[in-house]
């Protein structure tokens, strides 16, 4: 009987491989300000969290779209208002309970926190539906369906950004 799971098998563990898989690839959907809908590669992704704004310490002479400084489980990393970064016109919200911030990592494993207005959640979606968006360096493509436009961010080309500098 210890060995035999045999008795924990119904018609309903049955179907389980009936069940449909997802198609295309994992990406963290979150929006900015303006309330345009953006979406990272999750394999991008090393964490989001939701900070309070008195963790993250300001610093002088940075970009203005820098908020900041964080410690993220003993690293310290800059945090980004991604939106003024993307040229939105309004600046993030900071005078509430909690910032949602995206930390995330390129191929040399440089981190990077980009604060957001809100976090959607995860899609998988198929990249061959991915139309080129030649307008903006920092966004690799966009999704169209149903008249919604889902923008897809070239983290890396944000990681390294000359504009960081000022």
């Amino acid at each position: 009987m210890v060995g035999d799971l045999g008795f924990l098998m119904t018609e309903e563990t049955d179907k389980i491989e009936d069940l449909d898989t997802p198609e295309g690839e994992p990406y963290l959907k979150f929006l900015l300000c303006n309330g345009s809908e953006i979406a990272l590669p999750a394999l991008s992704v090393v964490e989001v969290m939701s900070v309070g704004a008195d963790r993250i310490t300001p610093m002088p002479n940075v970009s203005p779209t820098l908020l900041g400084t964080l410690n993220l489980r003993g690293e310290i990393i800059w945090v980004a208002d991604l939106g003024q970064f993307l040229g939105e016109s309004a600046p993030l919200n900071v005078d509430r309970m909690e910032i949602p911030v995206i930390a995330v990592k390129d191929e040399e494993e440089l981190v990077m926190g980009l604060a957001v207005d809100a976090i959607v959640g995860m899609e998988w979606l198929k990249t061959d539906l991915l139309k080129p968006h030649p307008a903006n360096p920092l966004i690799r493509g966009e999704w169209n369906t149903n008249g919604h436009s889902l923008r897809l961010l070239d983290h890396n080309s944000i990681l390294h950004s000359p504009r960081w500098a000022g």
